[in-house]
């Protein structure tokens, strides 16, 4: 894979898939996602995560309804009316956000509690949404840089937005989902359900094409 197949295979604009190209070609060169079907299905996943690779910290920017259907029984729909975005918002306000976050990331994967502000801390963050404590611990580790002081850093350091979607993938056994062509089980390894399957999926097919000939 070159830059102009990443670029068409992940549906990126010229500046996009330049900007990223020599981050991306490096990380899954490092965690061994180089054969076409792994290669698909992680662009497919991460461009999901990243909103066509733009996206690098989680947005809690959620209409109500949005809210409940994506954490479910975390956020109840009482409190979700309360929190969501209400009529004649652009979006939702970054305190809300930051309450959304530590109501329904709380108590999880070593995140503390609700006052801890683990749950906006320990979002989603690079290329892939890493997310919770236990997560930006184990990517510490993996990347030799202290994403528990600083998970800012998959946020401002391309190297490391990429480098970490790539180390997650092979540290969750993704590569042999790929292998196997099972894309559900994938999309549940990579967001832990099936949000946003069929767009998923939808890119899963664009990359297979692509990078296929």
């Amino acid at each position: 894979m070159n830059q102009e197949i990443f670029q068409a295979a992940a549906g990126l604009a010229p500046g996009t898939a330049a900007r990223w190209w020599p981050h991306v070609e490096a990380a899954l060169f490092e965690f061994g996602i180089l054969q076409p079907k792994r290669a698909a299905a992680w662009l497919a996943q991460v461009g999901h995560e990243s909103l066509g690779f733009t996206r690098l910290q989680e947005s809690f920017d959620y209409k109500p309804e949005a809210l409940v259907a994506t954490f479910g029984r975390r956020m109840p729909a009482d409190l979700a009316r309360k929190l969501g975005r209400q009529p004649g918002e652009s979006s939702v306000p970054l305190d809300r956000q930051r309450r959304i976050a530590a109501i329904v990331y709380a108590g999880r994967y070593g995140n503390g509690d609700a006052a801890s502000g683990d749950g906006w801390r320990f979002s989603g963050h690079g290329l892939k949404q890493v997310t919770f404590y236990d997560n930006h611990l184990a990517c510490s580790h993996a990347l030799g840089v202290d994403l528990v002081a600083h998970p800012e850093l998959l946020v401002t350091d391309d190297r490391l937005a990429a480098r970490s979607a790539a180390w997650f993938w092979y540290a969750n056994g993704c590569n042999q989902l790929a292998d196997a062509g099972d894309f559900v089980a994938l999309t549940r390894r990579i967001n832990g359900g099936e949000n946003g399957l069929a767009l998923r999926e939808k890119r899963w097919e664009l990359a297979k094409r692509i990078i296929n000939g």
